[in-house]
């Protein structure tokens, strides 16, 4: 049995790999479920096993990318450290998270969906914004520490990464931008982090 879970796990991760590899490369529309089966090694009856239709495998696709990206955010508040060095780590992180061109390309596909098909995306875009919860989490702590003023954390949260994404994700997805050199980066997060705490600190 041990083994035969293992095959099964290996066969998944090879469809969710081929299909964000088929769903960047020609979009959602375009890529077939064919294509996806011959680039992963396995039949079609397996990718539909596994998924039960386009729509599931390319949420899926993005929620397995996103995850993977979103972890690198589990920052826990440590309330002996400075705030201003906690804060400049976590955008660190989310940096990087935007920073993956492949995250970048397949957020394109995904957000070219939700305009052109919202029944069908926004479900799937509402899943990813709950995985920012990270920074949520850590705004909440440092609430209840008494380091930032009291509030809606999600509406702070939403605040200090809008700034990030206002250079680091939206030109890139909307216009082609390149990413973001490190010193912009730091630019960026050190005006980011400065603003924040200018209006959120206790």
């Amino acid at each position: 049995m041990p083994n035969s879970t293992r095959l099964t796990d290996r066969k998944r991760s090879a469809i969710l790999a081929a299909a964000a590899e088929q769903f960047r490369v020609h979009g959602y529309d375009t890529a077939s479920m064919d294509d996806i089966a011959a680039l992963a090694g396995v039949s079609k009856r397996t990718v539909y096993n596994h998924f039960g239709s386009k729509e599931e495998l390319f949420g899926e696709t993005l929620m397995q990318m996103f995850e993977s990206s979103a972890g690198l955010l589990e920052l826990v508040y440590q309330p002996e450290r400075d705030l201003r060095e906690q804060l400049v780590e976590l955008l660190r992180l989310k940096m990087r998270t935007l920073d993956d061109p492949e995250f970048i390309a397949l957020a394109r596909v995904a957000i070219g969906e939700a305009i052109h098909s919202p029944e069908r995306a926004l479900p799937i875009i509402a899943r990813l914004g709950q995985r920012e919860e990270g920074v949520t989490s850590w705004i909440r702590a440092a609430q209840m520490d008494g380091k930032l003023k009291p509030g809606d954390p999600t509406f702070a949260a939403t605040l200090l990464q809008g700034q990030v994404k206002t250079f680091a994700f939206w030109p890139q997805i909307a216009m082609g931008a390149p990413p973001l050199s490190p010193p912009q980066q730091e630019r960026v997060i050190d005006a980011a982090v400065s603003m924040f705490l200018s209006y959120f600190a206790a």
